[in-house]
Parts: C-alpha cells; structure tokens; sequence
C-alpha cells in the first residue's frame, strides 16, 4: 500500500534530532581527537632537535604562518632568558632598568628581558623578550602606541633565515617626528601550545633609519643572530 498523501516513513523528524546532533557531537570529538594527536605527534618530532620552538604571528589562535624554527639559545620560560647574549658579531648589548611599574602590575610577566643593542656602526635596536604562563602578560604593542597616540599599521613580514622563513607582525608606528618599526612573533614549546608550559614573545623595535626597507633589513639581521632555520 503507498503512503497517504503528507505521510513520510522512518523515524519522525522529532526522533531523529537527537541523532544527527549526537552524530554532529562525535565528529567533532573525533576531530578533537585527530588534531590533538597530529600536535603531540608533532612535538614528539620536535625533541632531541636542539632548541626548537613553534613560532607564530597570533597569542590566541594557529595561524598559517606558524612555523617550527631552530634557535640558537633556549627561548623557554625560564630565568636562562636573561642569559641570552649581550656581544655577539658586530652588535653589543646593554640591559635597560625597566622604570615602568605599569608594566609588572599590568602584565606581571615571569620573565622580562629588555635591552639595546648597538651595532659597530652605531644603528641600534631595541630587544624585548617576555615570557609567562598568563594570558595577561601578552597583548600587542599596537595597544600600547595607539593609546600613547601613535598612528599605526600592522602586517604581517617573512624573515629569511639561513634556512626557510619564520614570520613576524610588523609594526610601523608614527606620532611627530618619531617613527619606530617593530617585529614580533610568539614562541611556544611545542605545537601543544600548553599555556602552562609558558609562552615567550620576542620583540625587536627600532627607530625608522633611512627608508622603511633599510630598518626592517637591520632588525632581520638581528633576528638572524637568534634563529638559523624555519620549517612548516
């Protein structure tokens, strides 16, 4: 016998609700899942490596930028950051007195490193370098400018390494006749990104010094002193 006109067969539309949100459910958990064992999978790879990290342009999400770079010294959250080089090629360092209070209230970092580096013929940068487990000791610089009434662009910019690229924001910013050029990107332990763990963010600012290509030519330069190699 065919069904009446407006009847329909299997289970009502009531009764499969549940069902197809249950079955919604376990594929997102199987996802879950499936990205979680792809990151531990991934950090397993990354040990026994030397000092490598999972670098990436965003605090709060993954990003296609994030890349798994090589360092030369021990970017973990740990007193051994301040260990970090003062002299190394044609650059040398001095640790700058942190003179604002804001700034261990505010973010109450674990770890703060802030230095300027000057090279042999006397163009400089200024070093950053903060690590924590907290969320709150990590927000961009462009707040920090934009609130002291700078004008301000953001970007992303690829650092040549000696092998592949790591990715930083660039941030340029302006207010009279100052302008500084910024790049930055966070450093996690693994592709985990265990808040617990702790997260560094290296920092390198410096004073606009001939044209905008030249500064960022300089801080990669830098850079390159720190990171040798950069891979998906």
């Amino acid at each position: 016998m065919s069904d009446a006109p407006g009847e329909t067969t299997g289970l009502p539309t009531n009764s499969r609700r549940p069902f197809v949100v249950l079955v919604l459910l376990a594929l997102a958990l199987v996802a879950v899942v499936l990205i979680y064992g792809r990151d531990i999978w991934q950090s397993r790879a990354l040990a026994n490596t030397g000092y490598t990290f999972v670098s990436d342009i965003d605090r709060w999400r993954r990003t296609s930028r994030e890349r798994a770079v090589q360092a030369k010294y021990d970017f973990s959250l740990g007193p051994q950051l301040h260990e970090l080089p003062l002299a190394f090629s044609d650059w040398q360092g001095a640790d700058i007195p942190q003179t604002n209070i804001e700034v261990q209230i505010l973010l109450e970092p674990e770890e703060y490193v802030y230095r300027r580096y000057r090279r042999a013929d006397g163009k400089y940068v200024w070093l950053s370098v903060i690590g924590s487990r907290q969320a709150k000791s990590f927000h961009s610089p462009q707040i920090c400018y934009d609130a002291d009434g700078w004008r301000t662009e953001v970007t992303s910019e690829a650092v040549e390494l000696n092998e592949g690229e790591v990715y930083a924001l660039r941030l340029q910013a302006q207010k009279e006749q100052w302008e500084h050029v910024v790049l930055y990107f966070y450093l996690y332990p693994d592709y985990v990104r265990d808040g617990s763990a702790g997260t560094v963010l290296f920092k390198v600012t410096a004073p606009l010094t001939g044209s905008l290509e030249e500064t960022l030519a300089l801080e990669k330069s830098f850079i390159r002193e720190f990171f040798h190699s950069a891979r998906l």
